[in-house]
């Protein structure tokens, strides 16, 4: 007569007892985040004007002298980056909040320590290309605008590409303020001053082909260079 296995399945209790521990884990996990994003709309409030759903300049100012950084300094337009904030000057709740979720940050200490990781984050060059675009649009101000001054250009020249690419963006800045021919800058020759440091030898230029889809102005700064250099 062939043997019974001895050998038993999960009994009903122990499969309810793992299906409890899930459902304990995802409970208190649940609440972990609604008690995070609870602090974070508190932060938020702090800073808001009366209690409305809108950071304005005012409340940006108090917020980074609590992170003890300048308005101007780059890791607030990092941090406007990570938020995705459509206006200059001020963070809605709902963009509080996918920020400062994504930095796991739900005190001013917490973010203040964050924006450390923030900015190696936005060097890496797989996020640098995407967070240059960003600042150009951020500085777009009215509605249905598409180019920036040049004065504001040069600032955010410096403030955006001094720290990798010092010497291409202090020549650049020069010829844009002695030069008549533009007013204004849109985005493809934005774009086009990155790539024109990211792939141009400098101070040289010996690989800049004029050929290779350049916008005028880098063919009139590159000119502009070499007859400096006689």
């Amino acid at each position: 007569m062939p043997r019974t296995s001895s050998r038993k399945g999960p009994t009903n209790s122990s499969a309810s007892s793992n299906s409890s521990t899930v459902d304990l884990f995802r409970a208190a996990s649940g609440r972990a985040a609604s008690k995070e994003l609870e602090r974070i709309d508190q932060l938020f409030y702090s800073y808001s004007s009366d209690g409305s759903s809108m950071i304005d300049p005012e409340g940006i100012e108090s917020l980074c002298s609590d992170l003890e950084v300048d308005h101007t300094d780059v890791r607030i337009l990092m941090l406007a980056w990570k938020m995705q904030a459509e206006k200059q000057g001020y963070f809605t709740l709902d963009e509080w909040r996918r920020g400062l979720k994504a930095l796991r940050a739900d005190t001013i200490l917490k973010l203040k320590k964050a924006l450390v990781d923030l900015e190696k984050e936005v060097r890496r060059p797989s996020n640098f290309a995407d967070f240059y675009a960003y600042a150009f649009r951020y500085c777009l101000t009215e509605e249905k605008q598409k180019s920036i001054d040049i004065e504001s250009i040069c600032l955010l020249l410096d403030l955006v590409l001094g720290s990798q690419f010092q010497a291409q963006v202090d020549a650049l800045i020069q010829y844009l303020k002695i030069q008549s021919d533009y007013k204004v800058i849109n985005m493809d020759q934005w774009m086009g001053f990155y790539r024109f440091c990211n792939e141009v030898k400098f101070p040289d230029l010996s690989n800049y082909d004029p050929d290779q889809a350049w916008t005028l102005i880098l063919d009139n700064f590159v000119d502009w260079l070499k007859s400096k250099r006689g």
